[in-house]
């Protein structure tokens, strides 16, 4: 219990400075571009009612949230196979050089033209956005599978299905967690650009809303609402990785007090 407290006071107390000084700093400010941070909280439960929530919010993270599984099933997918086969890295590596090169912003008339402007477009650009820190962590992470653990389990016998559940995605998981842990903050990215471009909903879209009606307080609680879901996604996902990583981090933990 002690250690979560512990944990959780380090996480909140770099915000707690930062918000302190946001409050002292805009205080008794006549800016309308920066009001003070009394006023923009003053405004967010005004603004972020259960309509909103349900109209803005959720949408937003049901096309994060599709976007990024789409881009973690084929980044894994086919890191995996290009990493394995040299064959087909070589065959494959100047093209992905190419498209990893083209900002996913750019591609959104693109995308438009193709798949209009609803969810699909959003979640489109998203996973085009994704799916390349977790291509490139897996293909360098099954490539990194140490060669002893690797003859040893030809030696058993141990191929195909076995091979990739039991020693393939286990060696490369600490990468490619780091490609899906990158990944996520893309994604919160993606959605709001995609959402500023073309939709009726969303948070990039009332953001972008507030700021053409220079309602600014509102805007500014826009992006404060983005930020906290961007630090609660990333809480989560640091749950998850610990808890899917615990043999890494204890066998690292073992070698350094060793």
């Amino acid at each position: 219990m002690r250690r979560i407290v512990r944990r959780l006071l380090h996480a909140l107390a770099l915000p707690a400075l930062l918000a302190s000084l946001w409050w002292l700093g805009s205080r008794g400010s006549q800016s309308i571009y920066a009001p003070p941070l009394s006023t923009i909280l003053s405004v967010t439960d005004d603004v972020w009612t259960t309509d909103r929530l349900t109209g803005d919010v959720l949408p937003s993270l049901f096309r994060l949230t599709g976007g990024y599984a789409l881009a973690a099933l084929a980044g894994i997918g086919l890191g995996v196979v290009i990493g394995t086969y040299r064959a087909v890295r070589a065959l494959t590596e100047p093209t992905l050089e190419f498209l990893r090169a083209v900002p996913p912003p750019v591609l959104i008339p693109v995308i438009m033209l193709f798949a209009g402007i609803g969810d699909t477009m959003k979640v489109t650009v998203i996973a085009a956005g994704c799916v390349w820190p977790i291509l490139l962590n897996t293909v360098e992470g099954v490539r990194a599978v140490d060669g002893v653990l690797a003859e040893t389990a030809r030696s058993y016998g141990i191929t195909g299905v076995s091979r990739l559940r039991r020693l393939v995605l286990p060696a490369a998981s600490p990468q490619i967690f780091a490609g899906l842990r990158q990944a996520l903050s893309i994604g919160i990215i993606l959605m709001v650009i995609s959402e500023m471009s073309a939709a009726s909903n969303g948070l990039g879209f009332t953001v972008v809303q507030f700021q053409r009606s220079f309602a600014i307080p509102e805007m500014w609680s826009g992006i404060l609402l983005l930020g906290t879901i961007g630090f609660l996604l990333s809480v989560v996902f640091q749950a998850v990785e610990r808890r899917a990583l615990a043999w890494y981090h204890g066998l690292r933990a073992s070698k350094g007090s060793g």
